[in-house]
C-alpha cells in the first residue's frame, strides 16, 4: 500500500510539471507564428519558465523522498 502511495504522489508530482511546460511550448510557438520577430524576448520569457517549472518539480520530488526515503 506505501509503494502505490509513493507512486501515485510521484506522478502527480510530475504531472503538474510536465503539463506546464507543454503548455508553455506550445504558447511559444504560437507566439512565435505571429511575431518571429520577437523572438528574444520570447526564449528569454520562455526560459525563464521552463526554470520555474523543473523547479517546482525537484523541489517535490526532494520533498517525497525526504518523507518517504527510509
Amino acid at each position: 500500500m506505501r509503494n502505490l502511495i509513493i507512486f501515485l504522489i510521484m506522478f502527480v508530482t510530475i504531472l503538474g510539471p510536465s503539463i506546464v511546460i507543454a503548455a508553455i511550448g506550445y504558447a511559444s510557438i504560437r507566439a512565435l507564428g505571429r511575431n518571429p520577430s520577437a523572438a528574444p524576448k520570447i526564449l528569454l520569457a520562455m526560459i525563464t519558465a521552463l526554470i520555474f517549472a523543473e523547479a517546482v518539480a525537484m523541489v517535490a520530488l526532494l520533498v517525497l523522498f525526504q518523507l518517504f526515503g527510509k
